[in-house]
Formats: C-alpha cells, sequence, structure tokens
C-alpha cells in the first residue's frame, strides 16, 4: 500500500468522524434537550431514538428506550404525554390516559429544549473558536471590489456584459451595504448579493450597492445575472487582495525576470494592482506588450520589468505560485451566533419572496450538509466548526417554525389550544401531522436530489480538472 493511498484512507476516516460527530452530534444535542428537560418537569419520556424508522440497536434503562435506527434523517424523543406521534416514531406501548396532564409552560419549556441547547451548543464551539481564532484569508475579510470582469457567463458559452461593468463600479470601491443591508465581508456580501429579492417595475433582477469611493458613500443601482451552475444573482466583481509570490523556481520566467518568493505585487503600470485576475488579463491580451509589475520586498519598492518576449509556458502567470495573506480573528461567541442568525434568516425570508431566485433546490439536505462537513474537514479543525455552529443555528431556527411535525408546530397548536380554552381535536392534530410527514419526507428527498446531482457534478468536474493538469515529474 503506497503513502498516498494511506494519507488519502487516514483523510476518509478523518471526514467521516467529523460527519459523525458534529453533524451526528448537533441532532444527538437537539433531542438530548427535550429529553433532559421533558425528565426534569416529570414527562414521560418513552423513547429516545438517533434516526428515524427500523432499529439497528436498542437497549432500556430506568424505563426508556435508547434507540439507533436506520433512517439518519434527524432523531426523536417520545413523549406520548406532549404529542401523537405515532406517523414517524412508532405506535406507543405507554396507557396515555393513565398519565397526568400536562401543562402548558411545561409543554412549550419541553418543546423549546431543543433548540435551546442546539444554541447552547453552538455557543461553545463559538467559544472555542473565539479562543482559537478563525484563519481568514485577506480576500475574504474585505468589501472592497479588486476586479471587475467585463462579461458574465450565462449559460450554454454565452456570455453578456457584466452588471458591475455598466454600472459604474469602480475596482478600489468599498461595498458598505446591500439594499441597505450592512455587510461586513467578502461572504457576507455574496450570501446578501445572493438571497436579495429586488425587481425593477419591468421585472429585472434590482440590487442597490451603497459604496464608499473617496471616502464619500454613494449608491449604484445594479441589475444582477444568474449565472453559474446554481443560476444565482452575480453582478461579476472579485474581492481586493494583495498577491503574494508563493514559488517562483529558479528554472521559471518569473524568478528570471526577479520576483522572489514573498514578494507583493502592488501595482502594475503603477495602477493599483488589488486582484491576480489583473495580471492575467494583461498576459492573455493578444498581442502581447512589454509592462511593469511593483512588488514591495522587505519593506522597499523594486519595480520588476516584464519584456513582451515571454516564452510559452509562462503565459498563464509568469510561471510563479500565489497566495493571499492570512490572519486570524478572534469574533466574540455572540457576533458569531449573531451573523449566522442573520444568514438564516435572510434565507429563509428569500425562500417565500416571489421575486426571489432562492428556491428549496438550493437548500442543503442530509447529504448536502454531510458533503459541506466532509469538505470542511479538509480545511481544518476550525472551518469544521464554523459549519458546526451555523448547522446547530439553522437547526434551531427551522425547528422552531410553526409548521406541524416541528418543535414550532408542537408549541402552535398547544397555544391555539389555551387561548380557545380546550385542546385541539386529537384527529385533526394526527392529520396535520401526517399530511406534513409526507411534505417533510418529500422535502427531504427532493432536495437530496440535487445535492446528489451537484455532488456528481464536482466529482466530474475535479476527475477531469486532474486528467487535464500536467503529470508530475
Amino acid at each position: 500500500m503506497s503513502l498516498d493511498t494511506i494519507t488519502s484512507l487516514l483523510g476518509n476516516v478523518w471526514s467521516i468522524a467529523m460527519i459523525v460527530l458534529f453533524f451526528g452530534g448537533s441532532i444527538f444535542v437537539h433531542e438530548l434537550g427535550h429529553f433532559l428537560v421533558a425528565r426534569r418537569r416529570g414527562v414521560k419520556v418513552e423513547r429516545f431514538s438517533i434516526g428515524f424508522g427500523p432499529k439497528i440497536a436498542s437497549w432500556v434503562r430506568d424505563g426508556v428506550e435508547y434507540r439507533l435506527s436506520w433512517l439518519p434523517l434527524g432523531g426523536y424523543v417520545a413523549l406520548p404525554q406532549l404529542a401523537d406521534m405515532a406517523t414517524i416514531e412508532g405506535e406507543s406501548e405507554v396507557a396515555i390516559e393513565k398519565l397526568p396532564p400536562v401543562s402548558y409552560g411545561t409543554r412549550m419549556i419541553v418543546f423549546a429544549a431543543g433548540a435551546f441547547f442546539n444554541l447552547l451548543f453552538a455557543f461553545g464551539l463559538a467559544t472555542i473558536l473565539w479562543i482559537a481564532g478563525q484563519a481568514t484569508s485577506e480576500e475574504y475579510s474585505t468589501t472592497r471590489i479588486g476586479y471587475i470582469s467585463q462579461t458574465i457567463t450565462i449559460g450554454e458559452g454565452k456570455s453578456v456584459p457584466s452588471p458591475a461593468s455598466v454600472s459604474g463600479l469602480r475596482v478600489g470601491d468599498t461595498i458598505r451595504a446591500l439594499d441597505g443591508t450592512k455587510v461586513n465581508d467578502w461572504q457576507e456580501l455574496l450570501q446578501t448579493l445572493v438571497t436579495s429579492a429586488g425587481v425593477t417595475g419591468d421585472g429585472q433582477r434590482r440590487t442597490v450597492f451603497t459604496i464608499e469611493r473617496a471616502g464619500r458613500l454613494q449608491d449604484i443601482i445594479l441589475n444582477p445575472i444568474l449565472s453559474g451552475d446554481e443560476k444565482v444573482r452575480k453582478v461579476g466583481i472579485l474581492a481586493a487582495y494583495t498577491p503574494i509570490v508563493a514559488t517562483a523556481p529558479d528554472i521559471s520566467f518569473a524568478h528570471k525576470i526577479g520576483l522572489r518568493i514573498d514578494d507583493q505585487l502592488i501595482a502594475l503600470d503603477g495602477a493599483q494592482l488589488l486582484n491576480l485576475l489583473t495580471l492575467y488579463d494583461v498576459l492573455q491580451e493578444k498581442p502581447a506588450r512589454a509592462f511593469a509589475l511593483t512588488v514591495t520586498r522587505a519593506g522597499q519598492a523594486v519595480e520588476i520589468k516584464v519584456p513582451v518576449e515571454r516564452p510559452k509556458e509562462a503565459a498563464p502567470l509568469l510561471g510563479a505560485g500565489f497566495r493571499t495573506s492570512v490572519g486570524f480573528t478572534h469574533q466574540n461567541p455572540f457576533q458569531q451566533i449573531s451573523g449566522h442568525l442573520a444568514m438564516t434568516v435572510r434565507t429563509l425570508w428569500s425562500l417565500i419572496q416571489p421575486s426571489s431566485d432562492i428556491g428549496i433546490s438550493k437548500l442543503s439536505g442530509p447529504v448536502g450538509i454531510g458533503r459541506i462537513f466532509w469538505d470542511a474537514s479538509e480545511a481544518g479543525i476550525r472551518y469544521v466548526l464554523w459549519i458546526a455552529i451555523l448547522v446547530n443555528v439553522n437547526l434551531a431556527i427551522f425547528n422552531l417554525l410553526p409548521i406541524p411535525v416541528l418543535d414550532g408546530g408542537h408549541m402552535l397548536f398547544a397555544t391555539i389550544g389555551k387561548l380557545r380554552g380546550r385542546a385541539l381535536s386529537p384527529n385533526f392534530i394526527v392529520s396535520a401531522q401526517s399530511l406534513f410527514v409526507v411534505l417533510l419526507f418529500s422535502m427531504i428527498i427532493y432536495v437530496s436530489f440535487f445535492d446528489i446531482r451537484r455532488l456528481v457534478r464536482d466529482v466530474k468536474a475535479d476527475a477531469q480538472a486532474k486528467k487535464a493538469a500536467p503529470a508530475k515529474p
């Protein structure tokens, strides 16, 4: 067995462990909240299950059946006094009529406990990330524009002028808000743009960019275009950063003209260079032209002359490798969780906006979330923690939605019963829950179909990229 094979196997084991620990752990924490609070409030707990459907293994302790089930789509705590959930939990063996009634307050506390525990778990993980620090690349920690694409591909190889190129945006502009919503980094900027729902009177997509230019704020209206595999709103901008030489082998053209490792590229022909694509575009020009690069080296500015005669292998980026600077941010847990809450609420709001381009197919189900954790595990434990915080915040909010079957639905039924002075008809509740069980699992299957399609597409793309890559010497 080769070293590469062993490394790959260890990487797979690590990724699986991260999925089980943090994705499975998030579900466990949610159900643990219901379980512990129900026991504390004197509510009968019949079963604690991770997963749905037939059991893989189970054991009984203190009158509670603990179960691991085959369908890893969540979990449940069977509370026969609070809700008849036979549709997904199986028939109860407890004589419910012999159990004491449960107060409205206890019902609300027990139903809300799952979401509360998810937020507690998220807070704990956020505290760890606060202390350890989150690695952040320069290009993701800014909202300054570093590059404006002249065109955007809208499918089947067809390109149109990018909204950014025709709107008046400029390289160097700093984006402060979108449609009045403040943005603090590039990821938040993109997520706010994708979930925006503004439209003009004639049906064009519309987003107001509040930018800072030369110390002054101004609003610029853009008309985003749907682009990319996922068909989301884009305008054709990339973040600003300072390209740093990571590799410049002695035999490379980059080394020959004077570039050295750790050189920072700051200007091209005297104009500020804020994204590597600007250099790439110049190197692709026909006919080729000579130009000058200004770099900083040990605090001093150095000018590098790039001649018009360049070897073919130097065409992409002079034969050098580049990186960005990476720092560590120590954002406190409240800021982290509030940011995830805002992101989740924006996404949910966009789902119900008729003018939004976000549909259920854009969401991630168990397959997609598992894949996100898999990719995060390759990026490092800090990114895994960041994803786990987001997942727990999502679980908390999703489960509190007033939809039958979810915790929020149980709370809604209990509140309606409290207000009308008598509980809703058991037959009505069972019928509503049965309907929404079908809808919920149909949605999971539907979303998983798109998750799998995205996974297959990306695997094919990776395979093609590896095939096209030059062989290692």
